[in-house]
């Protein structure tokens, strides 16, 4: 059973559009005039993510995405209907599939859909947070304050994951370099020096053995290997790409010491800026946590926090469901009890956010300053302990013709 997105006429005169599952488009439309709706379009659900492994990605970048909403902003601020707006910005567009994807928003909107159902049509393209902001700043008529703040979100994360990244370039950089080093040893520097010493009848040391049989080795089952390596690449990437390899995957990654830490905070980050995005726009609460917590790309922390929302819509405190989920720092809590307390749960929120990047901006310069010498003692010792199996019978060669 596949996914579809219908735009249809109800049978009181409104135009809505839903999410339908069935065997294919036809099915879903015969169903839903069967149902009295007129059917105006069905589509197949876009899912950005969940493409076949060698098959060229159609995607929006994230910078992409931002500059649109700044676009739009600036547009909607300068008095340009939202249709007029979008028409400008679908035809200044360089990337063609955004392009194409503004152009089925707009035929949305040309047939009566609001522009915050239009983008959640989409599918998995854009994020819930962004259809529910739409949709709180139609209903509160501050759309355009509505987009501002959501590009500012969207600034703060993408800042928070560039850091990350840039962060964890270098020493990645290292250790493929070191690899890269490794492999040229022991596939073409080595088996050159084991026909050397052959050709002498030189006795060779044990470990110069045991790396010259294994580089032999290597050298002789190249395919073999390649196609292996391939073969498990494939499958450790359709595991992860299955809910419960996600699931134990993040589990892992928040159990690895000193980066753990960095990605249970940037989890919780993501979250808490999220839900005073959210409120600050007007969204209901319990939308918001719900909401919220599918932003959160770790599944490890994204599970607990499902549990939050149905305990405050059967009337438990915010702080206190957060508290049941054991993720959050004493710290954190305190400073939402108070934001209830006070009234100013989205600016304690946000000030809670702003905590956990600072502090994910000091773990990662911990970590750097750890990982940088780690990767270069220990990668400097293996290329060193190869280097010493492959000289040191040349040493002894020397030795013994003096």
């Amino acid at each position: 059973m596949s996914e579809f997105v219908a735009r249809l006429g109800t049978p009181d005169g409104a135009i809505v559009v839903q999410r339908h599952r069935g065997a294919s488009a036809e099915a879903v439309r015969r169903d839903l005039e069967g149902r009295g709706f007129h059917v105006f379009t069905v589509r197949p659900v876009r899912r950005g993510w969940r493409v076949p492994l060698l098959r060229r990605r159609e995607r929006i970048k994230p910078l992409e995405f931002l500059v649109f909403n700044q676009q739009l902003a600036t547009l909607l601020r300068a008095g340009n209907p939202v249709l007029q707006s979008l028409e400008l910005l679908e035809r200044a567009q360089g990337n063609a599939y955004f392009r194409q994807v503004l152009g089925r928003v707009l035929e949305d909107i040309k047939g009566g859909v609001a522009l915050s159902e239009s983008f959640h049509a989409q599918g998995d393209l854009f994020p819930r947070l962004y259809s529910a902001s739409l949709l709180a700043g139609e209903r509160s008529g501050e759309l355009v304050s509505v987009l501002d703040r959501y590009v500012k979100h969207q600034q703060m994360m993408e800042n928070v994951r560039r850091r990350v990244t840039s962060a964890l370039t270098y020493p990645a950089v290292l250790m493929t370099l070191a690899l890269g080093l490794i492999v040229l040893l022991v596939t073409y520097v080595i088996p050159r020096f084991a026909t050397f010493y052959v050709q002498f009848s030189a006795q060779l040391p044990l470990q110069t053995r045991i790396v010259v049989g294994t580089a032999s080795w290597v050298n002789q089952h190249v395919i073999p290997l390649a196609v292996l390596l391939v073969a498990t690449g494939i499958v450790v990437r359709r595991w992860v790409a299955s809910e419960r390899g996600r699931l134990r995957l993040d589990r892992v990654v928040l159990k690895v010491p000193f980066v753990g830490e960095i990605f249970h905070l940037l989890g919780l980050s993501q979250f808490v800026r999220s839900l005073a995005t959210l409120l600050a726009g007007g969204t209901p609460l319990v939308n918001s946590l719900e909401i919220a917590t599918s932003t959160v790309t770790n599944r490890s922390i994204q599970a607990p926090l499902e549990r939050v929302a149905p305990r405050v819509r059967e009337g438990q405190a915010l702080w206190s469901s957060l508290e049941t989920t054991g993720l959050f720092p004493e710290l954190s809590i305190a400073m939402v009890q108070v934001g209830e307390a006070t009234g100013a749960l989205e600016e304690m929120l946000f000030n809670v956010a702003h905590f956990y990047d600072e502090t994910i901006e000091v773990r990662l310069a911990r970590v750097v300053t750890l990982i940088e010498p780690a990767v270069l003692v220990i990668m400097g010792g293996v290329i060193a302990a190869l280097l010493m199996s492959v000289y040191l019978p040349m040493f002894n060669l020397l030795n013994y013709a003096r």
